[in-house]
């Protein structure tokens, strides 16, 4: 554990094989999201981007939770009795920042592990990372409708960008949990595997990310995140502008590089061996 950067009290890293282990650090609260954590949050993906020990950020949560949601009492109730509009605008800009802006698009590979407890504001922070992992008897729901209110913030459009228009509206509608099983079901997450095995398989998908060319992997996936609400033709356009910017922002010049082990040396065949960063 480190402590050599500002992340604060809410939030917890580990550097292990260029894989960041971000933890939500309030394992009493269930790590409930409140105005403190959301600026922490903020501040340790900003940190981290910089920071060459991290290649791949992995997200998850202390204790038995990975998140329960947004803190009622500390997010809404009295941010809201403080009259204040200026501050409510603030504590959603910080909430909004680092649970979309920052991690949907970030500058590494991002993975959600979901240890357990992900209701409600977690399904922002889940999606928006790149891939997920769960463990099966994990616990998600959407349970607003309960209370009398619906899904907050982009919770929904979090659901609509990952399962089908039943199996969201099932959620949303009825405020019943499902276990990460099922979540892996409807594709909420990539994998669901048992508790003692969720750590180790995604450290394995960690390195596996932490081995490719990173700038190629993040114009590969801005550029799906974009084109998936353009038009064909805007589509056109823009993937082909990301690999040109690739070509010109990448140091080790993966693409003449992986080009010249498939068609001159034949040491790389897609699905029969990896291609080797280390002796392109």
């Amino acid at each position: 554990m480190t402590n050599e950067v500002p992340w604060g009290d809410t939030v917890e890293v580990e550097f292990d094989e260029g894989i960041a282990w971000v933890s939500l650090n309030r394992p009493d609260k269930r790590n409930a999201m409140n105005p403190t954590l959301n600026d922490e949050m903020c501040r340790t993906l900003d940190c981290l981007e910089a920071d060459d020990r991290c290649s791949v950020l992995v997200l998850t949560g202390a204790g038995e939770a990975f998140t329960a949601g947004m803190d009622l009492k500390e997010y809404f109730r009295e941010v809201e009795a403080t009259g204040s509009v200026t501050l409510q605008r603030q504590v959603r800009r910080a909430s909004v920042s680092w649970q979309w802006r920052q991690l949907a698009y970030y500058a590494k590979p991002t993975i959600a592990m979901v240890n357990g407890w992900c209701f409600g504001g977690a399904f922002t922070p889940l999606v928006a990372c790149d891939l997920a992992i769960a463990d099966e008897k994990a616990q998600f729901g959407l349970s607003e409708v309960n209370w009398g209110i619906p899904p907050g913030s982009l919770v929904s459009k979090a659901m609509a960008a990952t399962v089908s228009q039943r199996d969201a509206l099932y959620y949303i509608m009825t405020g019943e949990p499902f276990d990460g099983a099922r979540a892996a079901e409807m594709r909420l997450v990539n994998e669901a595997v048992p508790a003692e095995r969720l750590r180790e398989r995604t450290r394995e998908l960690a390195l596996k990310l932490a081995g490719l060319n990173p700038v190629v992997v993040q114009a590969a996936k801005v550029g799906f995140k974009f084109a998936a609400e353009m038009t064909w033709a805007q589509s056109e356009d823009y993937l082909y502008a990301k690999l040109d910017q690739a070509r010109v922002l990448d140091p080790e010049n993966g693409r003449q590089q992986g080009m010249s082990q498939f068609l001159d040396d034949k040491t790389y065949r897609p699905g029969l061996g990896a291609f080797d960063r280390a002796h392109a």
